[in-house]
């Protein structure tokens, strides 16, 4: 197992993988949900990522993921053992994303109830609000923080200026800082880090949590022409990146797993966690068998040249 990494300047430390949850009652039902929780825990790794808006695009769904992790919790006993990461923020039915203490105050309540834990570990502002001023919301997580129903807290989605102001709000009120960042960060797509949200990270001492760590798929090398598209339920969503630039990454990641013995998915992953700042790649699974793949990719170590390889390929 690679050495542990701390979550920004928190003393939560976390093997580098963090499991997305987004599929647990949506393409994962909740047995397969909990298989694929189990072998999580016995590979070594610990951090869970959910969002009360996942998967509530179901018909009927009901903030169903961080249900599925608070009974899965429930049933093992093991809420010691494992890292809980939510969002906060999302129109769950209020009617717009929402980051106002009042929405935090009472959405914090459903979280906690739905994940039958009395603390969460790291509570992330989803989505940016800009109809409701930072303090605002840095103050509710204070509070929150000081009740001990929240650790630490991160943000999502948020870009330089959001978060320099964010930071040096934090800074002049003494309120709590945002410690991670989840943007999107892929081979295909690093706009959302590169530059300067990863200057930040790095000069704050903050974490990066990528999300779409395989660019929906795309990464995996199993998506090569438009005939691909219709292999599985995300393939409309990876029809962008049949592009030069795509093919010019797969070609890269074909060439380094053949070196290294890896899948492309592997590869790509080791890339992504390779990069200064990052605490370790999210991504999901809907089988121990895909859990397995991710585990090996947060374990593959990359050397110099392939790296560059990967990098030039997607630049």
């Amino acid at each position: 197992m690679p050495p542990l990494r701390r979550l920004g300047q928190t003393d939560l430390h976390i093997a580098p993988l963090v499991l997305g949850t987004n599929t647990a009652g949506w393409t994962a039902d909740e047995a397969t949900s909990f298989a694929v929780f189990d072998a999580f825990l016995d590979l070594g790794f610990t951090a869970l990522d959910t969002a009360d808006v996942y998967s509530r695009w179901v018909p009927g769904n009901d903030s169903e993921s961080e249900r599925i992790i608070g009974r899965w919790m429930a049933a093992r006993g093991n809420r010691d053992r494992v890292h809980v990461l939510t969002k906060v923020g999302s129109d769950i039915g209020q009617g717009k994303r929402d980051l106002s203490a009042k929405w935090i105050m009472q959405a914090v309540e459903g979280s906690l109830s739905r994940l039958q834990t009395d603390y969460i570990d790291l509570y992330q502002s989803h989505w940016p609000d800009t109809t409701v001023a930072q303090e605002e919301t840095l103050e509710a997580y204070d509070r929150l923080i000081t009740a001990g129903k929240v650790r630490w807290i991160g943000c999502s989605n948020y870009d330089e200026a959001l978060l320099t102001e964010a930071l040096a709000v934090s800074e002049a009120k003494g309120l709590p800082r945002y410690q991670t960042v989840q943007n999107e960060y892929n081979l295909y797509n690093r706009g959302a880090y590169e530059g300067a949200v990863q200057q930040i990270v790095l000069r704050e001492g903050l974490s990066l949590i990528p999300y779409f760590s395989l660019a929906s798929g795309f990464l995996t090398g199993k998506y090569r022409s438009a005939e691909d598209l219709a292999q599985s339920q995300r393939g409309k969503g990876v029809e962008k990146y049949l592009t030069d630039k795509g093919m010019a990454i797969l070609a890269a990641l074909d060439k380094v797993a053949a070196s290294t013995g890896a899948t492309q998915a592997e590869v790509a992953l080791a890339w992504v966690s390779a990069q200064a700042g990052v605490v370790g790649p999210l991504a999901s699974a809907t089988s121990v068998t895909q859990l397995e793949s991710l585990a090996r990719g947060a374990r593959l170590h990359l050397d110099a040249d392939d790296l560059a390889t990967l990098t030039a390929a997607g630049a």
